[in-house]
């Protein structure tokens, strides 16, 4: 976008601009009453529409329905009442110019010089499971039209297109005689701009989802939730918006105690919810699981009878790089384990929900930060995934790959025993959230050792081998917890040398997505070195 022309007028922020009459048409009417009483106390007459109007009437405000202003009936169960010169006109008339004022007077265009409107909720029918038809009948048109309308005229006319919007407005009309500033209407209409668009896209994003051909076009909108100190480093400022899914997660947690998330802080702990929500539910019967993220990347998980005991086992997998890390449950967060996790420095927790004695443990501990999420993500769900590159965006679908056991087949002469199988399913669902390239040991239900993002997949191997090493000497063990364990590698293995690497680790189970055109070699490698390998079909690169 090109710079401001600094020869050119700029806008005159100090501008104050008296409120005489408000065009009020909301679909949420939680603080209706109450503004719609301010501002008549304040000597602005009203407009409305539709049931604003019928709720501003019972109440015993004095207002007009806007039929009276357009002399035109509402129609078409609502579709069309504001779609008129006399509303658009009293809008969008500039009141500096002869000409305009000249054809509202000669048309007997009122002007308006405050908006309120609230858009129909459709991000809300769609995040509701509402049928096609909700989802059209709640795709505002008169509203955005309005909005925008009022917004270009900013030098005249206030715009709310929320409840907060109003309460800024009284508060600027009573320290301004009645009148708001530039600076205000000027605030308000990028707002409105921005949330015109961010309402544009839910519905286009939407209509993709329901067709099969790829949009020619691609929008992407949200509200803004929390700004951030700054970002992934201090000099970059940043802040967090919701795209209005509703997906469970940190977007939609609860924070019940610690200081403010930080961007990092909002990244690892999405990436630790997701990775455990892997697991199911608790609630819905599953076992307890317990994750450890630390920047992005898992660095230990494990599946237990109780929480603590998953607690544990997850950190024996790395408890060094678990210092300052972020730790998700996948059920009901109990005193027990939040007295184990309390021994470690944590920056974020974040489980379904926690009991009462959880959260008295955590407050001793001020500064770490505590969410309850009250549901886990539906990890098979579609969704679509942004990353933003030079000059343009990729989107993706979310990787919800599934390998159902069927889908699984054996290519080695040894087939893996139960207690592996068990192993390396785990395994496999960690290698979805591990940096490429990536490889995780597994053994008895916890993580022995994971290597991330390297650039060769035998190197994450070594790291891999080498992290539980580290952790055999932190525990005390006589051997690594990778002896006899199961392997999960993220793509397939283009030589044997990586599949080598991994039952020099102690691996004795494999499990792989196959499709190398080396892929018979590394099966003779695996059952020269007893190795039962498994192949999956599917892939989970992770960059």
């Amino acid at each position: 976008m090109p710079a401001p022309n600094p020869d050119l007028p700029a806008f005159d922020t100090a501008r104050l601009a008296p409120v005489r009459r408000a065009l009020i048409s909301v679909s949420d009417k939680s603080a209706l009453i109450r503004q719609a009483q301010a501002l008549h106390d304040r000597g602005v007459k009203l407009v409305s529409t539709g049931g604003t109007h019928r709720a501003i009437a019972a109440a015993g405000i004095p207002v007009k329905d806007v039929a009276e202003l357009t002399k035109f009936p509402e129609m078409m169960d609502g579709r069309v009442k504001t779609l008129h010169p006399m509303v658009h006109g009293g809008l969008l008339g500039d009141r500096d110019l002869a000409s305009h004022k000249d054809a509202m007077h000669e048309h007997g265009i009122l002007s308006l010089d405050l908006l309120i409107v609230n858009l129909y909720p459709f991000e809300q029918a769609v995040a509701g499971g509402g049928s096609y038809e909700m989802c059209v009948e709640n795709i505002d048109i008169g509203g955005p039209a309005m909005i925008r309308a009022a917004a270009k005229n900013h030098a005249h006319v206030a715009v709310c297109t929320d409840a907060d919007d109003v309460d800024a407005v009284l508060a600027d009309m009573d320290k301004n005689d009645g009148q708001t500033t530039g600076t205000l209407r000027q605030s308000l209409a990028a707002k409105t701009y921005a949330r015109s668009a961010a309402y544009d896209a839910a519905i286009s994003n939407w209509f993709a989802s329901q067709i099969t051909e790829t949009p020619a076009y691609r929008a992407q909108g949200g509200s803004l939730k929390q700004e951030l100190r700054y970002g992934e480093n201090p000099h970059q400022t940043a802040a967090f918006y919701s795209d209005g899914s509703n997906r469970p997660g940190v977007s939609s947690a609860e924070q019940l105690q610690g200081k403010a998330l930080s961007y990092n802080n909002i990244n690892d702990t999405d990436a630790a919810y997701e990775l455990v929500a892997e697991f199911g539910s608790v609630e819905a019967g599953d076992k307890p699981a317990v994750a450890i993220i630390k920047h992005a990347n898992p660095c230990g998980l494990a599946v237990a009878d109780d929480f603590i005991t998953a607690y544990k086992n997850a950190l024996a997998c790395d408890p060094v790089s678990a210092f300052g890390g972020i730790v998700a449950l996948n059920g009901n967060l109990d005193a027990k384990t939040a007295k184990e996790i309390v021994k470690v420095f944590t920056e974020v927790v974040i489980a379904p929900s926690a009991d009462e004695d959880a959260i008295a443990v955590f407050r001793k501990k001020k500064n770490l930060r505590l969410l309850v999420a009250g549901a886990l993500p539906d990890v098979t769900a579609p969704s679509l995934t942004q990353r933003n590159v030079a000059g343009g965006i990729l989107v993706q679908d979310r990787d919800n790959g599934y390998v159902a056991d069927a889908d699984l087949k054996v290519v080695t002469k040894r087939a893996p025993t139960d207690a592996e199988m068990a192993d390396l399913r785990m395994a496999w669902k960690v290698a979805k959230h591990v940096k490429s390239n990536a490889i995780i040991y597994v053994k008895d239900g916890a993580t022995a050792g994971i290597g991330a993002g390297q650039m060769s997949r035998i190197d994450s191997a070594r790291i891999a081998a080498r992290k539980a090493e580290d952790a055999q000497a932190a525990a005390g063990w006589d051997t690594p917890k990778t002896q006899g364990c199961a392997c999960a590698s993220d793509a397939f293995f283009p030589f044997s040398d990586g599949m080598l690497a991994a039952a020099s680790a102690g691996a004795t189970a494999i499990i792989q997505p196959g499709g190398s055109i080396r892929d018979d070699e590394v099966i003779a490698a695996a059952d020269e070195a007893g190795i039962a390998m498994v192949f999956t079909g599917m892939r989970h690169f992770r960059h």
